[in-house]
């Protein structure tokens, strides 16, 4: 009885503590965010610009310094909404199944960088199954009035949990949000198969034990690097997990993606080239897509903004996946820039938990429908730059192109990271993970890693 007691009191204060951060948080959707009309905006290696449709015409192609080469244009507002309504939001969620060895039905408040991780791993499978052209159909019809919407609930949510709570009620009582959406009796067989992968992807990071890269898969793994449910996870430690999950995923549409994380700061060209020609689980030789994970330091106790021109060239890249980071104390998934500020999307909004495995689950909530903007002076110093390459001459390709960007850009005696022919091995470093079956880390990544912790974010 003293268990079950002390069960139902965890159950409630994780219950007030979801409520509180939801009210907490959710200011962050109600805030507006301005862009200027002057100035090009990058997402993800695409460039749009928000002048008049008039003026918009006559802009063929901007030259961005940053960047170091000629951005085409992509597209108007218009199309920069749908473009980034399309990416994978993935943020704090409550009620979702208890995490194993605890009594947690939330992250909320320890989180999200597990969360900013999962997008980031997110728009790398984007680019693997459905290429970075792809949109969402529906995008624009979650108009913007969705965060007034969103922000209202809240308050209705945080009295509906918590009188739930002291009630021992299973399930807040809340008017359901009505849906809209295009018919897609228009869709051709391309739209069908891309809205199926679209929903794979998403349910691939669903909040339940069995989804390959969910939080709790991510937990597991992380337990064998010392953290444990509830922990704080930084930006180095979730490279490395998330490159296991990768690893110990069986969905055969999987079988063809692996991810390489830098050593040092280092990328060894042999070892990320030797996973994409691994054997694939089949049995049947092939080349692998890889998701290129660099941890890096932006500077000591803040960023230098020496390092701007970079992380900006690094975004208009569209190979590029995103950069896990934040400022001090909380994680942002960092997807573009206007001038000097970062557009990010905040995991820090606590939602329902959403079921993945039934069919035709609502897709709004993993979708956000505002972008927010960040001054890169703010931005923490700790931080993981990810990469997508389809094939080995796309990797060999994408080496070159950074590295020349790495040296034009770096003002300092050395560069914020290297590619290095040959393997890690050859260096006299510790063997690649690849082989490493039965722990998470080598000994070395260890050393590294707890390094790694001690520098970066304070738990919230």
């Amino acid at each position: 009885m003293e268990a079950t007691g002390t069960d139902e009191v965890e159950k409630i204060k994780s219950k007030f503590m979801s409520a509180w951060h939801n009210m907490k948080y959710s200011w962050v959707l109600k805030t507006k965010t301005y862009f200027s009309r002057n100035s090009p905006v990058f997402l993800l290696g695409k460039c749009y610009h928000f002048k008049t449709e008039g003026e918009y015409r006559a802009l063929h192609s901007f030259q961005s310094s940053s960047a170091g080469v000629s951005a085409e244009i992509s597209g108007n507002v218009e199309e920069f909404r749908k473009d980034f309504i399309s990416r994978i939001w993935l943020t704090y969620r409550e009620e979702f199944p208890q995490i194993k060895g605890s009594a947690l039905t939330t992250d909320c408040g320890w989180g999200c960088t597990l969360r900013t991780g999962q997008m980031l791993l997110a728009q790398g499978l984007m680019l693997h199954f459905l290429g970075r052209a792809w949109v969402w159909p529906e995008a624009l019809d979650m108009d913007s009035s969705d965060s007034e919407s969103w922000t209202s609930s809240t308050v209705r949510k945080l009295t509906a949990s918590f009188e739930a709570s002291l009630t021992a009620e299973r399930e807040p009582k809340m008017l359901p949000r009505p849906r809209r959406g295009p018919a897609r009796r228009d869709w051709d067989g391309t739209d069908m198969r891309n809205e199926l992968y679209h929903r794979k992807i998403i349910s691939w990071f669903g909040d339940s034990p069995l989804a390959a890269f969910g939080l709790h898969q991510l937990i597991e793994h992380g337990k064998k690097s010392g953290k444990a449910a509830g922990d704080w996870y930084g930006p180095a430690v979730v490279a490395h997990i998330l490159r296991k999950a990768v690893e110990e995923a069986r969905d055969p549409e999987l079988q063809g993606v692996t991810v390489y994380v830098a050593q040092d700061c280092t990328v060894y060209s042999s070892d990320v080239i030797d996973r994409q020609c691994s054997f694939m689980d089949s049995g049947k030789a092939g080349t692998k897509a890889v998701i290129i994970l660099v941890p890096v330091r932006l500077g000591g106790e803040r960023t230098n903004t020496d390092y701007l021109e970079f992380v900006k060239g690094i975004l208009s890249l569209e190979y590029c996946v995103g950069i896990i980071g934040g400022r001090p104390k909380q994680s942002y998934y960092f997807a573009g820039f206007q001038d000097d500020s970062l557009i990010y999307m905040d995991p820090h909004y606590c939602q329902s938990f959403v079921d993945v495995s039934i069919k035709d689950f609502p897709l709004e909530s993993f979708h956000c429908p505002s972008p927010k903007k960040m001054s890169f002076k703010k931005m923490d110093p700790s931080c993981t730059i990810g990469f997508y390459c389809r094939t080995v001459q796309d990797f060999e390709k994408a080496s070159e192109e950074i590295t020349k960007m790495l040296k034009s850009s770096s003002k300092e005696k050395y560069p914020l990271f290297t590619f290095v022919k040959g393997h890690s091995r050859d260096y006299d470093f510790a063997s690649s993970p690849l082989h490493e079956e039965n722990d998470l880390f080598s000994e070395d990544e260890k050393k590294r890693l707890k390094r790694f912790s001690t520098e970066e974010f304070v738990l919230l």
